[in-house]
């Protein structure tokens, strides 16, 4: 799966959110500054060009659908980052976050609790 752009993941986080809809739908999501619409269209029409939201003819518009789930999208690029950035090791993620102090012992021991105690 090919990373996305940061105004690609933008757009998704909108579409995802919305579960779908016409583009009007996910400007409408995004925060101030908006972007204009026809750069969202031309945004939307590569992400289905990526193969990552299915369209719908509908009247003189299309509706659009995630065709990726979010989480899988999480999923495939955190994996990704760990590899290329902390050769595929997440203790090394995890200590980075330690060491810069931007993760607490608290925060540990939580992440400890749901290791050995995940939900079924």
């Amino acid at each position: 799966m090919e990373k996305l752009s940061v105004q690609e993941e933008e757009a998704m986080q909108a579409i995802w959110q919305c579960k779908g809809g016409f583009i009007k739908d996910f400007l409408e999501q995004h925060s101030e500054p908006k972007p204009p619409y026809t750069t969202l269209a031309s945004t939307v029409k590569n992400l289905q060009r990526k193969g990552f939201l299915k369209s719908e003819k509908m009247a003189n518009s299309y509706l659009y659908r995630p065709a990726i789930a979010e989480e899988d999208y999480k999923k495939r690029f955190m994996h990704g980052f760990v590899n290329d950035y902390f050769q595929n090791s997440y203790k090394d993620l995890v200590a980075f976050f330690a060491k810069d102090k931007k993760i607490s012992a608290t925060e540990l021991k939580e992440i400890i609790n749901l290791i050995e105690n995940p939900k079924k």
